[in-house]
């Protein structure tokens, strides 16, 4: 899975801690869900934080839903779940891995 290197090209909103948006770790840095998609900082301004491709995560048998104790990220048309620090979206029967 690779991430596409896309400045959001206005953004006066520093996220932070107490910026009050969901945080969701991401490899080496946090993302901020905001307005429906992920930023994340990047030398100075905020980039857009979105995978490329189709990563299926494989052994998931715990069903995301209401009550199931992840927080729930909005993520364009569909809810992504942050379980073990990466967000997991329900596709096609599956769940794969944003």
């Amino acid at each position: 899975m690779t991430t596409v290197h896309q400045e959001h090209p206005v953004h006066d909103h520093d996220h932070g801690p107490a910026c009050g948006h969901t945080a969701v770790p991401h490899g080496d840095h946090t993302d901020y869900a905001h307005d429906g998609h992920l930023h994340r900082e990047h030398g100075g301004h905020w980039d857009e934080c979105e995978p490329s491709g189709h990563t299926e995560h494989d052994g998931h048998s715990h069903e995301h839903g209401d009550g199931c104790g992840h927080p729930t990220v909005a993520h364009g048309d569909h809810v992504d779940y942050v379980h073990d620090g990466h967000r997991h979206a329900a596709h096609e029967g599956h769940w794969d891995d944003h």
